[in-house]
């Protein structure tokens, strides 16, 4: 990393947009696509993400990104890591036969499939997406995996809102966020 972890966190969030009642009133929606229109921050989440997890290396298999952001993130980590990518979609992305779950947002309901065959059983698996909010849509995602038989290591996320208590919801396991409201 170019920078040191204070200031790329100081930068990320310099960089998060945040806009009152979107998608609907009452949500504070925390914008990220300024930090992916910035080269250099986008650079430095990137960074971060990897510093966060950096002992993990040799300790997962697979890195599971949840739709849509997760995506953003994740097959970079994926990459940088040497592992697997598998996306969490929502219902009729994937082609092949799929394991799905449930979950109830802050602002609605949805729907999240991983392929049945997306990595063996016993497979340890990194969740990465943008956000922990009410912990609805990693809860499911962590659902499915371990319905395939897939352990959850840990929980990545750029952003928490920790006034929601997502993190309640996903038990013991290990999670990080770098930046927290």
């Amino acid at each position: 990393m170019t920078q040191n972890s204070d200031s790329a966190r100081a930068l990320l969030r310099d960089k998060v947009r945040s806009i009152p009642d979107f998608p609907s009133p009452g949500i504070l929606f925390r914008d990220i696509t300024p930090i992916l229109a910035d080269a250099q921050a986008f650079a430095a989440a990137v960074d971060l993400h990897e510093a966060e997890v950096r002992d993990l290396a040799g300790k997962i298999d697979v890195i599971v990104g949840m739709e849509s952001r997760g995506f953003l993130f994740g097959p970079i980590l994926a990459n940088r890591m040497g592992v697997a990518f598998a996306p969490a979609r929502k219902p009729g992305k994937l082609p092949a036969p799929t394991r799905e779950a449930s979950y109830a947002l802050e602002y609605g309901t949805n729907t999240l499939q991983i392929h049945v065959d997306a990595f063996a059983p016993g497979a340890r698996v990194l969740v990465v997406d943008d956000l922990l909010a009410t912990g609805g849509t990693a809860a499911a995602t962590g659902e499915i995996i371990e319905g395939l038989g897939g352990e959850i290591v840990a929980y990545l996320f750029l952003i928490e809102l920790e006034a929601l208590g997502g993190r309640a919801r996903l038990g013991t396991t290990r999670i990080e966020a770098l930046l927290r409201y």
